[in-house]
């Protein structure tokens, strides 16, 4: 709703012209500077071991992440489709309007399982006992690396006693299914795809990155400032995960989190538990709209 409580004719809060273009160049000012430098990197042929990963791993394009969008049910006083650029918006009282009925109804289930994942992620205890050893596992006693153009800071040897010095802790499939053969039976949960609810926990730095990937799998009906938000958190999560990985960042201008060391650690999981602050809100916005989602709206 705009900052003076306007509604539409037809019941529905609606954004002036002013507002609009107002919230969206704040949006851009947020996600444009990434998205803008992974555009150039690509046509040069150019790679980044950190913010790659948001464009990559997560499938959303830097021209859909450039589109900005209120969510479903306000009126974007006299915009256009080419304003907005999402096909989904119709005509409403001269301006433009996402129904939620314009939801794919065959998407519905997946929305479904969100809407559980998010609540018992929201509900259960974090944890904060991994210490970043993912990377390590995806690298332990195999000669192949993810990230072949970044050297590792330690020596092979060293590395692999790294990973041998205390037991992974992984509960995140979407890590564990990365680690090298001789890393799986080191971690101490035998992880699954079928499992994931059961093990993920909001302390874990890749559930907290994929809070974005829920934000962005219902564009255009999240809305875009709440996309920023997972996106700013994922981009930061992505950095300490890759501070504390084996790998030596110092020419992409990042100091490493040394976890290999009892200071290290514990910086870790300082970095770890902000992040964790940092994502229930997010979280809690997303469940809200996820639920939104799954009610409908009586006035289609």
């Amino acid at each position: 709703m705009g900052n003076n409580g306007m509604f539409s004719t037809c019941g529905f809060p609606c954004l002036s012209r002013p507002e609009w273009q107002a919230a969206r160049g704040e949006y851009l000012s947020r996600v444009r500077p990434l998205a803008d430098a992974r555009t150039r990197r690509m046509s040069r042929g150019e790679k980044h071991p950190v913010h790659d990963f948001l464009f990559e791993y997560y499938s959303f394009r830097p021209a859909h992440l450039l589109r900005w969008t209120p969510g479903a049910g306000v009126v974007v006083e006299g915009a256009t489709l080419v304003d907005l650029g999402w096909s989904s918006f119709v005509p409403c009282d001269g301006g433009l309007l996402l129904r939620l009925a314009a939801f794919p109804p065959q998407r519905l289930g997946y929305v479904e399982w969100a809407v559980q994942y998010l609540e018992a992620t929201l509900q259960r205890e974090p944890s904060f006992a991994c210490l970043g050893l993912h990377e390590w596992a995806m690298v332990y006693r195999d000669p192949n690396v993810r990230h072949p153009y970044v050297p590792l800071r330690l020596s092979r040897d060293e590395t692999n006693a790294v990973v041998e010095s205390q037991p992974l802790r992984c509960t995140h499939y979407d890590a564990y299914r990365f680690f090298t053969p001789s890393a799986t039976p080191r971690n101490r949960f035998a992880l699954t795809r079928e499992t994931t609810s059961e093990n993920d926990q909001p302390g874990c730095i890749h559930v907290n990155m994929d809070l974005y990937r829920f934000a962005y799998k219902i564009a255009p009906f999240c809305p875009s400032d709440l996309v920023a938000d997972a996106f700013e958190l994922a981009a930061a999560a992505r950095e300490v995960d890759m501070r504390a990985s084996p790998y030596d960042l110092s020419g992409y201008g990042l100091a490493p989190v040394r976890v290999e060391t009892r200071e290290g650690c514990e910086e870790y999981v300082d970095l770890q538990r902000g992040l964790y602050r940092r994502g229930v809100p997010v979280r809690e916005r997303l469940l809200g709209v996820y639920t939104r989602l799954l009610a409908g709206d009586p006035r289609n």
